[in-house]
């Protein structure tokens, strides 16, 4: 839908303004034999696979796949496993294609670029491409080569043959950058083809089911805001003997030392019988404990 194309180009334009933030800021070739090329690749590839971690992470629907259980609804009725997988494959797919917004833009925008794959490749360029001396022996050679991305090192009559080499390699660089973007542009053309041909809705019912989940999750969403909001304030209001937002309080309660204790600390999720649980040690406490203790009276009401 429309929200998922501004979504996805937002995550693309932040990734270019970090690129280049990133780049300025950070970079600075080596310019040693060895060196070079883990450094290049470590800039062209922590960060991407970074962004593809974030992206799996901030996505629900990992976490559905990663959590989730068979409907006991389905078992009614006889398994269909064949459409199990292909829903599961269907989700995993779309979760790995927003996850790869970012990485795939940030390896593009790093490769047009070029710096980092001039600095990871120039030890291996040709000698052919630069005219170098013959009597010099290859590991001489790459130890120029090397030095390349770094002006300050290259000597004056090589200046031209450090140009010459700079420009190949920024060529190659953004020509990858380019068939990358252009691989990706006609997959995902080419994914929205098949998933329309083989989806068993028309093009507006499609749209009526998108706008469908998209608002009953909102919904969802209020929902449980409300209710886990008045849940909580049932266990608020036995605890301090009055709820939050109250007008005329009468009184109040104060809690003892041993009650303090008890709702303080660290704790996980409690499993009081097979479909229940406690969500934390104030809802425990006030699951278990009666309504008892001491109260103060308050002057609100005067």
């Amino acid at each position: 839908g429309k929200e998922v194309i501004v979504a996805n180009a937002i995550i693309a334009i932040l990734t270019i303004g970090g690129q280049q933030l990133f780049s300025f800021f950070t970079f600075s070739c080596p310019c040693h034999v060895g060196q070079n090329l883990i450094y290049g690749l470590a800039f062209l590839g922590v960060p991407a696979l970074i962004l593809l971690i974030v992206g799996f992470a901030l996505n629900n629907q990992t976490w559905r796949l990663v959590t989730g259980k068979r409907s006991p609804l389905q078992h009614e009725g006889t398994p269909n496993r064949l459409l199990q997988c292909k829903l599961t494959c269907f989700v995993l797919c779309s979760v790995t294609g927003r996850a790869l917004v970012a990485p795939v833009t940030w390896l593009a925008v790093t490769l047009i670029n070029g710096s980092f794959y001039v600095c990871a490749m120039s030890e291996y360029v040709s000698a052919y491409y630069f005219g170098g001396n013959p009597n010099t022996t290859a590991s001489e050679h790459r130890k120029i080569l090397a030095a390349f991305p770094c002006s300050q090192l290259v000597p004056p009559e090589l200046s031209r043959a450090r140009d010459e080499v700079i420009l190949l390699l920024r060529y190659q660089s953004q020509v990858a950058g380019w068939l990358l973007i252009a691989v990706v542009a006609v997959t995902v053309f080419l994914s929205y083809c098949l998933a329309s041909c083989f989806s068993p809705l028309s093009f507006l019912h499609f749209r009526y089911w998108t706008n469908y989940v998209h608002n009953e999750q909102d919904l969802f969403d209020e929902a449980m805001d409300q209710h886990s909001r008045l849940y909580a304030m049932q266990h608020v209001r036995k605890f301090f003997g009055f709820a939050p937002g109250s007008e005329n309080v009468e009184e109040i309660r104060i809690p003892s030392l041993r009650e303090w204790q008890a709702i303080s600390g660290l704790a996980f999720l409690k499993l009081v019988d097979e479909e229940h649980y406690d969500y934390s040690l104030l809802h425990d406490w006030a699951l278990k404990d009666s309504v008892d203790g001491k109260y103060l009276k308050t002057d609100e009401t005067r």
